[in-house]
């Protein structure tokens, strides 16, 4: 990993590597079992009704681990939508989520915080992954623009990296060693993310894709706002999936470093989502008119390859 590892990398790899330092969520374990257990249910309908990827792979974990990670999705996805769907005052909603969330006494401030504390507290995620996940999806409120990559990765740290971090204590690791490859696989999964919604985000206010990048392609706002595919459309999103695909092969060998029963899991999330890059190309580059998407058989016949590389 070191002879491939640049210096926003090193950058951000330093962050994850204080949250392994920090502390713990303190909870006390409520006393109503099925309340519990209607709020893991709970997290599962949200991962469900807006991940079929991360459904479908959070599936093959072991059933703890799979009620915790889809606890984790869900506390991400409430986190996101109070900045995708803004109430009247953003800042303050957040401010107030970040409360909540730090709370001793969740059970009374919803499902899912319920579910997301108990799983804080069984599998030990460490406190500063949460702040900088906050952190991340905060930016989303006054930043809009990123003028390099080395920033976009920053911010992909704050809102993916820090996502699979977490994940990675709930799955089970061998040692500080995994982390580069979860931050890696984060960027990875954002940068994904990123090219598949440049329409939906442009129609948002939002362009994530670097500035300088762009203008190295001869392309301005007023291009992305036109939406139109052309050759220098093409071109620099075929920098951008070459770039994305790196990541992942890099990322992936870090697979061997969880614990056995969650390899396969995290390996089919991990590669469902970048075979995302493969329909992005099968359309002509076309992110604008389109959302790119693999279809339920597509994901299905992967998995058997899947298996076979995660346990090798």
């Amino acid at each position: 990993m070191n002879s491939t590892t640049t210096s926003w990398e090193h950058q951000l790899i330093a962050r994850a590597t204080q949250g392994m330092d920090a502390p713990r969520h303190r909870y006390r374990h409520p006393s109503d079992a099925v309340a519990l257990a209607q709020a893991y249910a709970h997290c599962d309908a949200i991962t469900q009704a807006h991940s079929r990827t991360f459904h479908l792979a959070s599936g093959l974990l072991p059933g703890a681990k799979r009620r915790a990670v889809r606890a984790l999705y869900a506390f991400c996805r409430v986190s996101d939508d109070l900045v995708d769907a803004p109430a009247a005052n953003p800042d303050a909603a957040l401010a107030d989520w970040r409360r909540r969330v730090q709370s001793a006494h969740p059970e009374r401030d919803g499902p899912v915080l319920l579910a997301w504390a108990d799983t804080q507290a069984r599998y030990g995620i460490p406190a500063l992954y949460i702040e900088q996940l906050l952190d991340g999806v905060a930016r989303d409120l006054h930043q809009t623009r990123y003028a390099t990559f080395a920033d976009l990765a920053a911010y992909s740290y704050g809102v993916a990296s820090t996502v699979g971090l977490m994940a990675m204590h709930i799955v089970g690791f061998d040692g500080p060693e995994a982390i580069p490859y979860a931050v890696k696989l984060g960027v990875a999964l954002q940068l994904t993310n990123i090219l598949r919604d440049v329409g939906e985000d442009w129609a948002r206010g939002r362009l994530y894709l670097p500035r300088d990048e762009l203008a190295a392609h001869g392309l301005t706002e007023a291009d992305i706002a036109a939406g139109q595919p052309d050759a220098r459309w093409h071109a620099l999103m075929r920098f951008q999936i070459a770039r994305a695909r790196r990541l992942y092969a890099e990322a992936l060998p870090g697979v061997r470093l969880l614990h056995r029963d969650g390899r396969f899991a995290i390996a089919a999330a991990a590669e469902l989502y970048a075979a995302i890059l493969d329909d992005i190309e099968a359309h002509g580059m076309d992110v604008f008119n389109r959302r790119a998407h693999i279809s339920t058989w597509s994901k299905l016949r992967r998995l058997p390859g899947i298996w076979w590389r995660a346990h090798r």
